[in-house]
């Protein structure tokens, strides 16, 4: 029998022990990005780290770099390490495309360019017209931006999904055990490797953050409201207008202003990024709409410090205090 490993987790420094730990009881590891020139080189030690990353835009370095270390590794253990995101793979080859004079008419409707080039369009639109409206909009009409987004948002990560499964599953089936990395959006995709895989394969599904908010004492999935935004449009696309969807991108909004953006590079083993989202979560799951109303004007052009101080005090006057147990809204 096969067994694959879906790992869930994000992208902070202060997990690569925990994806570590995982990784290494497998036989291959299915990493999610591209194909990258050297990554090969990299692994085998003939080519360094830094000049590795150096030719990646890397979206959190301290991490990638934490990563590449903890994969070299593996490999002198002898794991089959993959990349596998060809989502991110066809986008590059539109990107090419487009580079060498050629229009969005001329992709070919049959072809899999086609709907990624779709969902990529229609979400960095959305992305954009959110950017725009948050800063000079109404309150209403942030909130009709975001929720937009996050339809659209949906409808990429369906996509994604799909196709990674579809390459994954008959790599995996070579091999008795196999890890496949995923950010904590990904959940559709456990759903897409059932329908590509045999009977005599199973799945299991794993939350490497569990253990980090269990040793504060918390319990349950570190979803903020964005998150739990656009799940509702991943598994209920048709779902539009309703007043939970509403209460979650008002959240969303106060939430992005105060969560820390950067990378904390301070004393990993408290899981300060954890902490940090979880603290944020905590805070918006007691917030109303009409609070979110209230809040918008006061925090749109603070930074993340000032914003914090705004809504903790805002907070401060409302009871009761969240329990302990982090529950979806």
């Amino acid at each position: 029998m096969t067994q694959v490993t879906l790992g869930f987790s994000v992208h902070r420094p202060e997990m690569t022990p925990l994806i570590h730990d995982c990784m290494r009881r497998h036989d291959a590891i299915f990493l999610e990005e591209p194909p990258e020139p050297g990554f090969a080189k990299m692994l085998a030690g003939r080519l360094s780290v830094d000049e590795y990353l150096l030719q990646l835009d890397a979206e959190y370095p301290a991490f990638s770099r934490k990563m590449c270390y903890l994969l070299r590794e593996l490999n002198a253990e002898g794991k089959a390490i993959f990349q596998v995101e060809p989502f991110m793979e066809i986008l590059l080859s539109i990107h090419a495309f487009f580079a060498e004079g050629h229009r969005p008419a001329e992709l070919q409707k049959n072809a899999i360019q086609y709907p990624v080039y779709l969902v990529e369009k229609n979400a960095s639109r959305a992305l954009l017209a959110y950017y725009q409206t948050v800063m000079a909009g109404s309150f209403d009409e942030t909130i009709a931006a975001i929720t937009e987004f996050a339809r659209m948002d949906a409808a990429r990560f369906r996509l994604r999904d799909s196709l990674r499964a579809q390459e994954i599953a008959p790599m995996a089936a070579k091999y008795t055990s196999s890890y496949v990395e995923a950010g904590v959006m990904h959940f559709r995709l456990r759903w897409f490797l059932g329908q590509q895989l045999f009977k005599n394969e199973q799945i299991d599904v794993i939350f490497l953050a569990d253990n980090a908010l269990q040793s504060r004492g918390q319990y349950g999935r570190l979803y903020g409201p964005g998150d739990q935004l656009t799940f509702l449009y991943i598994f209920h696309p048709k779902m539009h207008n309703t007043r939970r969807a509403k209460v979650l991108a008002a959240r969303s909004i106060i939430y992005s202003k105060i969560v820390v953006k950067e990378e904390l590079t301070g004393d990993l083993n408290t899981f300060p990024h954890l902490r940090d989202e979880l603290d944020c979560i905590l805070m918006t799951r007691r917030l109303s709409l009409d609070d979110c109303r209230r809040l918008f004007p006061l925090v749109r052009r603070a930074n993340s410090i000032e914003a914090r101080k705004i809504v903790g005090g805002y907070l401060a006057d409302l009871m009761p205090q969240p329990d302990r147990y982090l529950q979806p809204a």
